[in-house]
């Protein structure tokens, strides 16, 4: 017998006794007691078979599935993964004045925490000083409040920013924020080349889901092309932009949708920063993603293998990136914030975990675990500490990162992961047929997309077609819950308006206003990088909403065509 028959003779007996099992064992088994009555299907709608066998991994190319730290990537990005050494541990901290965060960064660092991520409240997320009349209510109650350099110096006062991974989870004023971050380095004496981390920046997913903008698309576009082009020539080791599924998941997506719709704006950003003449291969291997982890669990290890897989052929084959580092999708992962229930909060420890367990098995390089209490407010000390436990007896307890992929081969997780492949590829075509990212994004197709799939989600919850455990099954009488919640700090405001006075009233103002004249300059020189510019705004004094107030009276703001 030759070697191409054998696989052939092997395959047809496998199908002779699927079908034989089917009329014998199974038609038995099932006339005495039926399999439940539902439509088996993941969460993101790919149906399910009752079993799966090598006739379903039959078509896939074993180069497909390949090794890990080998294009496509399929099986991990680095050809150790786990047993070099583990991912990140990063829960997210923001809340107060920069010193209050600070407290929480340092506690978390003690607790066995590798990298910090940071939230930042309203204001600063939008642009405002604190002490705007847009602020009024938001100064450092959903994350912390920074205006000045002043507050990046004390937000990471006594924490060596050489030797720690720091995120930071902002869009609109992303680029303001960075600057902050390099005049702090600079200030300190250290090697912008060794510094580690990221800043989101990722714009276009804000039109898509969370709905945070400043500015129109384009200048907002240009800005993420700007830090991207200034990262990949004075930060080599920084991340500087976070390309993110998470949010367009969380504002009511389908898993398939988080990663497709993620891979079409990597795609815009690429284009628009290889316009700019630099080639694929000097900035594509810092271009970082952040992806959340569903309570799915095999649909979600196979999401984040398809993701690899997908972006690595699109880097190689439509950009013509040679390096493969430039076509190594490496991200991060928060578990799933929207699944966390308020009856029965105790419960989300456990769906903490087990999507914990799938991004590990899925390949992530960096993870948040939520804490329990977060459907509340933002998380105690407490809960922080049991979320970073978790992910630290997955580290330490499991033995799951003792092998690379291990789920790797499952005939039902290989099938799952190139049905992944195709449809992503399916929609990032659509996406180019109907004129790409940005025009679809104006047009609200994006946004529909999403909005479907939330309202069909929140009907299936309603019937108890989806289950949520203590929401519409295993419900038990309300009660008031025994939880201690994290407390808002009234002075949080004034001393944060007072910090911003003082460095109005030290700072050269001409310095600024001149400065201020510059980047308006900038901002009308299409060619121009504005990052420059802004480290030298920010090391003069000059505030957040200054600079954004200045860029305002150039490029306006953004009005949304609302999607019905």
């Amino acid at each position: 017998m030759n070697d191409v028959s054998a696989p052939r003779d092997r395959l047809a007996e496998i199908a002779h006794s699927l079908e034989d099992w089917e009329s014998n064992e199974l038609a038995a088994f099932v006339a005495r007691q039926p399999e439940r009555k539902e439509d088996f299907r993941t969460f993101g709608g790919f149906p399910l078979k009752r079993v799966y066998t090598p006739l379903d991994t039959a078509d896939i190319p074993p180069e497909d599935i390949g090794l890990p730290g080998r294009y496509p990537f399929t099986r991990g990005p680095y050809p150790t993964m786990y047993r070099g050494r583990f991912w990140t541990m990063r829960q997210i901290a923001g809340f107060g004045t920069a010193e209050d965060t600070n407290q929480r960064f340092k506690y978390l660092i003690s607790q066995g925490q590798t990298g910090l991520s940071t939230d930042f409240d309203m204001p600063t997320l939008m642009g405002y000083d604190s002490d705007h009349p847009m602020s009024e209510g938001e100064v450092g109650r959903e994350g912390v409040a920074i205006d000045t350099l002043a507050d990046m110096e004390a937000l990471f006062e006594g924490i060596d920013l050489e030797n720690i991974s720091v995120s930071m989870t902002i869009n609109p004023s992303a680029w303001i924020l960075l600057a902050m971050y390099v005049a702090l380095a600079e200030k300190r004496g250290l090697d912008l080349n060794r510094l580690s981390g990221t800043i989101q920046a990722d714009i276009l997913k804000e039109y898509m889901a969370q709905k945070e903008w400043i500015f129109p698309i384009e200048p907002s576009v240009r800005i993420v092309r700007d830090c991207i082009t200034y990262c990949a020539r004075n930060m080599k080791r920084y991340n500087p932009i976070n390309i993110s599924g998470y949010h367009i998941s969380e504002a009511g997506s389908s898993p398939l949708q988080e990663v497709a719709f993620t891979l079409a704006n990597a795609i815009t950003y690429v284009e628009e920063v290889t316009k700019t003449g630099m080639d694929v291969d000097e900035f594509a291997p810092r271009l970082a993603f952040f992806f959340v982890c569903q309570t799915d669990f095999f649909e979600e290890i196979a999401k984040f293998r398809a993701a690899r897989r997908v972006y690595a052929k699109i880097m190689r084959e439509r950009f013509g990136a040679k390096d493969p580092a430039s076509m190594r999708l490496r991200f991060h992962c928060q578990t799933a914030a929207a699944t966390l229930t308020k009856p029965q909060y105790k419960v989300n420890i456990v769906r903490t975990g087990f999507q914990a367990l799938a991004a590990v098995l899925g390949g992530a390089q960096s993870l948040h675990t939520n804490g329990m209490d977060e459907a509340f407010a933002i998380p105690t000390e407490e809960a922080m500490k049991l979320a970073l436990r978790t992910q630290q007896v997955v580290a330490h307890e499991t033995r799951v990162p003792d092998v690379i992929d291990p789920v790797g081969g499952s005939y039902f997780l290989e099938s799952l992961t190139s049905q992944y492949e195709m449809a992503i590829f399916d929609i990032l075509d659509e996406v180019d047929r109907r004129g790409g990212t940005i025009k679809l994004i104006n047009e609200g197709w994006f946004q529909r997309h999403i909005a479907d799939f939330a309202y069909e989600l929140a009907i299936k919850k309603q019937d108890g077609d989806h289950p949520v455990v203590g929401v519409n099954c295993y419900v038990e009488e309300a009660e008031e819950p025994d939880i201690e919640i994290h407390p808002y700090d009234p002075t949080t405001a004034d001393r944060q308006i007072a910090r911003l006075n003082e460095v109005r009233a030290s700072r050269d103002e001409a310095t600024v206003q001149n400065l201020l004249e510059k980047l308006k300059a900038v901002a009308r020189n299409e060619d121009e990088n504005i990052v420059p510019v802004t480290i030298e705004l920010v090391r003069a004094g000059a505030s957040m909403g200054d600079i954004v107030e200045a860029l305002r009276t150039v490029w306006g703001t953004y009005r949304e065509t609302p999607v019905f």
